[in-house]
């Protein structure tokens, strides 16, 4: 390795310091940025053969050219379309941390799925309300078809717990290719077909500007009149005004939403335009589904092995293509 550095510029608490430096090994140095004086730590950055930041603020405007030959800037959330990546040196790698979270955001959907399938929340008001609809009839996942919205980590985690539920798995990504198995998959053009077919649909793509308001007021009309949407990854994927009006008039169809479209990390407070969360058929959780104890230590490590990937002289994955840095 030509410059064996990796500067981190967030604070970490003990234990989790302790996972980056075992995941760099011996040979590696790494460098907390958060805690060096300014000369030091000018001197560390322009050192720094890679970095790892949760948020671009972490460091000066006038440090970014500091880092500009590094081999990779290695961004600690799996999103980073609230990230203003366009004002990096141009020749800087960008990665994000895609595939981090995939297991408990996984799981989170198939929380959603069921709990919306088996009206689980409808019931329990019900019951609250002194109604006991033992013989209204639930729904089976079995036999069902499970879309997936990008078929990238997340995606292919969420199909196969649902595969495993017996449900068939339509999937859709940018390059309508997968190694996972699947019984169908497509690319963008076919987002009609991947609709239509879903008794589920699940939303696991990036922020782009090919998906922001993908899911409109005519994709919604596409779907099945007792679709279940779950969405994980950005509210602004789905138009809200055209969600609010199809779930006011399509009863049966239901909602989930761990992904809202104002939220505090992204904008720095919770905002809804409509009242979603006065439905019955709209299930919430506050964008938790990655929040899983001990998840955090294996998005470190991927993080360090992708650092040390771009100092061995190979090519990262997860790297941000030019046109999503200018969005």
């Amino acid at each position: 390795m030509a410059d064996p550095t990796i500067a981190v510029t967030f604070e970490l608490e003990p234990r989790l310091r302790e996972i980056v430096v075992g995941a760099t090994g011996s040979a590696v140095e790494v460098q907390w940025i958060a805690r060096l004086a300014p000369a030091t730590r000018a001197a560390a950055l322009a050192h720094a053969g890679a970095v790892i930041a949760r948020h671009t603020d972490e460091l000066r405007a006038e440090e970014w050219p500091l880092v500009a030959s590094a081999r990779l800037l290695q961004m600690m959330t799996a999103g980073v379309d609230y990230i203003p990546l366009r004002h990096l040196p141009p020749g800087l790698p960008v990665a994000s941390n895609r595939g981090a979270f995939a297991e408990p955001m996984a799981e989170h959907a198939v929380a959603l799925v069921l709990a919306a399938a088996k009206r689980l929340l409808i019931e329990q008001r019900e019951l609250a309300a002194g109604r006991f609809n033992q013989f209204t009839p639930n729904r089976m996942l079995a036999g069902g078809v499970a879309g997936i919205f990008g078929m990238g980590g997340i995606g292919a985690a969420v199909a196969r717990r649902l595969r495993a539920l017996g449900m068939r798995i339509h999937a859709l990504n940018r390059r309508g290719a997968t190694d996972e198995p699947v019984d169908w998959i497509g690319g963008p053009q076919r987002l009609d077909d991947l609709l239509a077919a879903s008794d589920a649909l699940v939303i696991a793509a990036p922020l782009t500007a090919a998906t922001r308001g993908a899911i409109g007021a005519r994709a919604l009309a596409r779907m099945k009149e007792d679709a279940i949407l779950v969405n994980l990854a950005r509210g602004e994927i789905v138009d809200e005004q055209a969600l609010y009006s199809h779930l006011r008039t399509h009863p049966r169809f239901t909602a989930c939403l761990d992904a809202w479209w104002v939220e505090p990390i992204r904008h720095g407070t919770f905002r809804l335009d409509y009242p979603f969360l006065e439905l019955p058929n709209v299930i919430g959780s506050p964008h938790n589904s990655a929040v899983v104890a001990g998840t955090y230590d294996g998005a470190l490590r991927l993080a360090v092995a992708n650092c040390l990937k771009a100092l061995r002289g190979e090519t990262p994955d997860r790297l941000i293509p030019d046109d999503e840095r200018l969005l």
